[in-house]
């Protein structure tokens, strides 16, 4: 996990300004928040808008937003380096490369927060992980902790959350493997002005769930592809880094990230925001992190998946199977803000136009997150084989 630096660190790229200027550190720090007007402009690209493998990304952004590149280079530095930014990386469709679900755990209160702590610091394979509630007793309201999971192909996610369990003392879990992709994306900035019901003029269009299986400098490629940034890598020509790492030439790299891309292994090269804690100056991007759930008829996910996925406000939108714990819902989606009201409202609109589309929903609810922690989930086979050794050697063997 990358350490959040002072302020003082992030001044220092404006060290030569400051001796020449009557700015001060504080002037510079405000630079830094995702209010900035600047900022915001930025932003609104580079979280969720440059899609797939990009030879020159920051310049992309630039041409993109209108912001000069040199402003754009010096503006993600400095909200990395203050922690605004959280990481910068390019993002692989890792449910294609990789047997993945998201899981509901049962455990106690007593264990909830040491649970949570070695899933997060732990277990590399674990990405998302949140603790969740609901307004009332509800159906699922004893699973409190929620993550996501991926495991190497021909690996066995129940067999990695058993050796969860004897970790952390978690009573059961329930796997919840996405059939569907209806909406995945962040632009936390973009939605902030997103009014309840605003949706793309058709529904989403569903990404099946595949494995696609990778060659040696495939995966020697794509490992490297998919780090993430330090402050001093971002700048034109990025990659050419990424390419000695793999061990190859940068136009072997490039070729070999584009027939990826071309393969559906690339999502998004993005600036992930910090939206779960404040920032150095108590500025919060988002406050609210809600779960949706919906119940449809068998035999209509499809056609209620794509409905729900093309409202704006969602950053997430699957077709997952929650069982009778859940009763049987099988649409979810996730929305965040900073007013627990205006989610409310989002989630009215959405019921309704469902509603209006003649999808029933025979039943609905909303986990809310709580703490949370983000990080990408490692797919790396090699990787899992030494965690699993590491781990739990004998309760693999029994």
């Amino acid at each position: 996990m990358r350490r959040m630096k002072s302020p003082l660190v992030a001044a220092e790229r404006f060290a030569v300004v400051r001796r020449s200027s009557p700015f001060t550190v504080r002037d510079h720090m405000s630079q830094a928040e995702h209010t900035d007007p600047i900022n915001a402009q930025i932003l609104a690209i580079s979280e969720d808008k440059i899609q797939g493998f990009v030879r020159e990304p920051f310049l992309e952004i630039a041409n993109r937003s209108g912001v000069p590149l040199e402003t754009v280079i010096a503006r993600i530095r400095l909200m990395l380096d203050a922690g605004t930014i959280r990481r910068v990386r390019q993002t692989v469709v890792a449910s294609n490369l990789a047997e993945g679900a998201l899981v509901a755990w049962k455990v106690s209160e007593e264990n909830l927060n040491s649970a949570f702590d070695f899933m997060f610091q732990r277990d590399p394979f674990s990405g998302h992980v949140v603790v969740r509630s609901t307004d009332q007793q509800s159906a699922g309201c004893e699973y409190r902790l929620w993550t996501t999971l991926k495991v190497p192909v021909g690996e066995s996610m129940p067999a990695h959350c058993q050796i969860l369990m004897h970790h952390t003392g978690c009573e059961r879990f329930k796997l919840m493997p996405a059939k569907g992709i209806f909406a995945l994306g962040v632009g936390h900035v973009r939605r902030k002005t997103i009014e309840p019901g605003e949706k793309s003029d058709q529904p989403a269009t569903m990404i099946p769930v595949g494995v696609v299986n990778l060659e040696e400098l495939e995966w020697d490629v794509l490992l490297a592809l998919k780090r993430e940034f330090s402050a001093d890598e971002i700048g034109l020509n990025p990659w050419a880094r990424r390419a000695d790492e793999a061990g190859v030439d940068l136009e072997t790299f490039c070729r070999v990230a584009a027939r990826l891309n071309e393969r559906q292994v690339i999502g998004r090269f993005s600036t992930f925001l910090e939206h779960v804690k404040p920032s150095q100056g108590g500025q919060r991007v988002t406050r609210f992190n809600a779960l949706f759930h919906w119940a449809v008829p068998p035999g209509r996910e499809l056609e209620a998946g794509g409905e729900v996925g093309r409202h704006h406000i969602l950053t997430h939108c699957y077709w997952r199977e929650g069982g009778p714990e859940f009763r049987n819902v099988n649409i979810m989606a996730v929305a965040h803000g900073t007013d627990k009201e205006r989610i409310f409202a989002h989630k009215a609109a959405i019921d309704a136009h469902l509603e209006a589309c003649g999808i029933p929903v025979q039943y609905t609810n909303v986990f809310w997150g709580g703490r949370s922690e983000i990080k990408p989930s490692e797919i790396s086979p090699k990787v899992h084989r030494d965690w699993i050794a590491a781990m739990s050697p004998e309760i693999v063997t029994h």
